[in-house]
């Protein structure tokens, strides 16, 4: 063997995986399956950098791993590829959107390939391809021909009760695909709806374009209808409790009772939903959405404009922002009454922002005594403020619930919890409402007014919504050259010539909610995924990808998933068994201190010194914070003719831990770590940054380190002989072989890393050349390092691809200590150490520790008065 040329190495066993079809899985029965996936990724122009590969990494290790415990590993990859970004490119560059796309997936690609995964790429999937997009229009399809049955808690046909409702009816209250008219984010530049975290300050993120609320007509996915499944299930998952309670706030399940005031000088009653019945008698206002449907009729005359001009600056501001702006106070007088339905006292109505068209039904009692909000708005109108619990509200109001109700009729004297129990009863004996369990989950917006994304498979008679027949799909995406919405607004299909169908598309969402279940069967052409294939790998084992899908994708997914379940198409209701959110890898930004108005840069620790200015310097010309000023100069033309002051003849940049981000020149590309250290070290360097679990700042000041552990890697292995292992050698070995396998199945990648090095060391200190212990190093070295593992493992004779050798099994006999080094204490102060045999007695330890020229040479031949042995710990000698 030559020095270790890990280019070559990793080119050509790169090369061989594919050549050979390592890592191509087939269904096999002989086995255990075990189902390993990451998050899609949305291929963007920008590419990878270090951060993105971070999860991958940890999901291949995971990956070989199992498969070397003797599993039948699914590890496949694939692209999210429909989405906004792209058709904004189109806009601004006349790029098709699929042009851009199949750029930016071939660019990916070469960057994952060149990273080393164990990804079956025989399985791809792309999402904007139309024989994938196909099954989420036959999902969509079925949901649309399916209701919610309440009494099976499960999906059923529609056709069981079309006979018994209008069509209206069915659309209205019963399909799990549905039209209705929703307040949305409407973005008139971007031609499209947004979701909300698209939307920032009344803005587009995207564009800094601005977005109103609006009220449209949309296709909706009635989530709502399995959220109690939604809540319930849960509990049989291997998530996080973090990310469990995420899902629960977010799901919002709540149990009150639904009631109804009566408004005056009117028929109609406002429905409310609240969880504190028992504070009927402190309510003093009530509030409605500025989106709601009564707002119009209860408005007066006299309030009119003002009601009007309010709704107009609402509808600037997006539901998140109205909902996080805890401190802003807004609302307008509508000139009517309600009544309460217990006592019958006159109760304003109100409109404000804060309170939601979505969310329950758009009106709310507000009892300002015990809420922060409605408090804050009646200290700003001037309105009552009834307490109904012994408290003290003269500074804020008193939200606990517990405390004795006063000021409320039959009520007084009981403690919380018996006044909501007692209201319960008497808002229904009174038939003013009745109890209910209500949730905070919404439907899903399932429709954009823009271009690229899954046509609807829905044409329209009459203005009726109908499904193309299943066997004419996919419903292919036309081509088309102008991706803006039409003049009138209308979305981009609008225009196509011939277009007979929905001009929405779905939204981003749609194609990544089952897209686990098509790679467990790809090439079907006749099912999302084949009966015996999803038998097989059931669901997801191991899922790996960011926090912040946790109440987007993961929410949708497993509601589409129940859906699937309820039809018969899968065979397990959850999708996801295990999930674990890595951390995200930020930026490690560098600074040169300009002073100011000069070309000169002074280095970091003499910027004290000078009136300077901080300027962000690109990372990848900063080597362990020492500045290359030759590449400095020949980064931009401005730094041409820089001047420099030092320090000890280094310009030292300075440097801060932000968001990896462009503009502050921070983002760093693998390829360059790639084709400077290799694949393999970039890998076990970025598991040997810190937990997978948590952020942490990119820095390769200690990338060096793991190069040299490599590359000594390399060199004991290539003096590898047939001798036999020594005791010693047998117990590193089986220490780091126990230490690695624990950390692996707990994902404590970075501990597994260390154990390694020291393993090494070890090694190297005992002058290590035994073949057969290295060969079982190189075999728990090659989830992380596959490559160089895969050359020693061949070089040490190794049979097969290293990728199958079985993972070395732990043996608890060789950390078993069969003697003991002493320490030796002469007159209470330790001189020196000695071994023995753990099962030689006390009187041979004092025999041989007297004639130890070590002990003559410290008692200096004064005579022994006693000799202390505790045998494992210690000896003692009194002289």
């Amino acid at each position: 063997m030559s020095e270790y040329d890990f280019k070559e190495i990793e080119k050509r066993w790169q090369q061989k995986w594919v050549e050979q079809q390592t890592y191509r899985v087939e269904i096999d029965h002989s086995r255990p399956k075990f189902y390993v996936l990451d998050m899609f990724p949305y291929p963007s122009g920008a590419g990878l950098h270090v951060g993105h590969p971070l999860g991958y990494i940890a999901s291949d290790i995971y990956s070989r791993f199992k498969r070397q415990k003797g599993f039948n590993v699914l590890h496949p990859m694939g692209y999210d590829a429909f989405g906004l970004p792209a058709e904004q490119y189109a806009i601004q560059t006349g790029q098709h959107p699929a042009t851009t796309t199949e750029k930016n997936i071939a660019r990916y690609r070469e960057q994952m390939d060149k990273i080393g995964f164990s990804y079956d790429w025989s399985r791809e999937i792309r999402t904007s391809d139309p024989e994938y997009y196909k099954w989420t229009q036959w999902a969509f399809e079925q949901m649309f021909n399916h209701y919610y049955d309440p009494i099976t808690k499960q999906a059923r046909p529609i056709s069981e009760i079309e006979h018994l409702h209008t069509a209206e009816e069915l659309m209205r209250d019963y399909r799990l695909a549905y039209q209705a008219v929703t307040m949305v984010n409407w973005c008139e530049a971007l031609g499209t709806v947004l979701a909300n975290d698209e939307v920032k300050d009344g803005l587009s993120e995207r564009g800094g374009y601005p977005v109103v609320q609006k009220p449209m007509k949309q296709w909706l996915l009635r989530v709502t209808a399995y959220a109690q499944r939604l809540v319930d299930g849960l509990d049989s998952l291997e998530w996080s409790e973090s990310l469990k309670e995420i899902q629960r706030n977010w799901i919002g399940r709540s149990t009150g009772s639904t009631m109804f005031f009566p408004i005056e000088e009117s028929d109609k009653k406002l429905e409310i939903f609240t969880t504190r019945a028992d504070t009927v008698f402190g309510v003093t206002f009530m509030v409605l959405a500025p989106e709601h449907e009564w707002v119009t009729s209860l408005t007066t005359p006299e309030q009119r404009v003002e009601v009007e001009s309010y709704r107009e600056q609402t509808k600037k501001r997006s539901e998140r922002e109205r909902i996080a702006d805890t401190r802003r106070v807004s609302g307008a007088f509508t000139g009517s009454y309600a009544l309460n339905p217990f006592n019958g006292t006159r109760i304003p109505i109100f409109i404000s922002e804060y309170v939601l068209a979505g969310y329950g039904t758009g009106a709310i009692m507000a009892v300002p005594a015990h809420d922060s909000r409605d408090y804050a708005f009646a200290k700003h109108f001037s309105l009552p403020i009834i307490p109904i619990i012994e408290c003290d509200i003269s500074s804020e109001s008193y939200d606990a619930k517990d405390g004795k109700l006063i000021n409320s009729d039959f009520l007084n004297g009981l403690e919380v919890k018996q006044a909501i129990e007692r209201m319960f009863q008497e808002i229904e004996s009174r038939g003013i409402g009745f109890k209910k369990i209500n949730y905070r989950l919404r439907d899903a917006i399932f429709s954009r007014q823009r271009y690229w994304g899954e046509p609807f498979p829905v044409y329209y008679v009459n203005g009726e919504p109908h499904l193309l027949p299943e066997d004419k799909l996919p419903l292919e995406l036309p081509p088309i050259e102008d991706f803006t919405p039409t003049h009138d607004g209308q979305p981009p299909l609008a225009r196509v010539h011939g277009w007979q169908f929905e001009t929405s598309t779905m939204p981003g969402f749609a194609g990544s909610s089952a897209y686990y279940l098509r790679y467990m069967d790809p090439h079907n052409n006749d099912a999302l995924v084949g009966h015996s294939a999803n038998e097989y790998w059931q669901n997801v084992d191991l899922y790996l990808g960011g926090i912040e899908h946790a109440t987007g994708h993961l929410i949708y997914s497993r509601f589409w998933n129940f859906f699937l379940y309820d039809i018969g198409a899968v065979c397990r209701e959850e999708p996801f068994k295990k999930l674990i959110n890595q951390g995200m890898i930020q930026g490690r930004s560098n600074f040169v201190y300009r002073i100011k108005g000069t070309k000169t840069y002074v280095s970091c620790g003499l910027k004290e010194s000078y009136d300077t200015q901080q300027i962000h310097v690109d990372v990848n010309i900063v080597r362990n914070d020492v500045l290359d000023i030759d590449a400095f100069k020949a980064w931009m033309p401005e730094y041409h003719d820089a001047e420099f002051v030092l320090e000890d003849g280094r310009y030292i940049c300075g440097w801060a831990v932000e968001k990896m981000s462009k503009s502050m020149y921070n983002v760093v590309n693998p390829d360059m770590i790639v084709d400077k250290f290799g694949a393999d070290t970039l890998r076990m360097y970025e598991m040997f940054l810190g937990p997978l679990q948590q952020s942490k700042p990119w820095d390769t000041n200690g990338i060096d380190g793991v190069h040299k552990f490599l590359k000594r890697l390399w060199r004991i292995c290539e003096c590898s002989t047939d001798v036999a292992p020594s005791a010693a050698e047998l117990k590193s070995l089986h220490k780091t072989i126990k230490k690695v396998s624990d950390d692996i199945e707990s994902f404590s990648f970075n501990t597994a890393v260390s154990a390694s090095m020291i393993c090494l060391n070890e090694l190297y200190e005992f002058k290590t050349t035994s073949r057969e212990l290295l060969r079982s190093l190189v075999v728990l070295m090659a989830p992380f390092t596959p490559h160089i593992a895969e050359e020693l493992w061949q070089f040490m004779g190794g049979q097969g691809s290293v990728c199958d050798a079985p993972y070395p099994v732990f043996n608890a006999d060789y950390l078993v200590e069969d003697s003991f080094e002493y320490p030796v204490s002469i007159n209470g102060k330790m001189r020196f150490k000695r071994l023995f045999a753990l099962g030689l007695d006390r009187a041979e330890i004092e025999r041989e520790i007297v004639a130890d020229a070590q002990t003559l040479k410290y008692t200096q031949g004064r005579p022994i008065k006693k000799i202390i042995v505790v045998q494992g710990k210690i000896i003692n000698i009194v002289a």
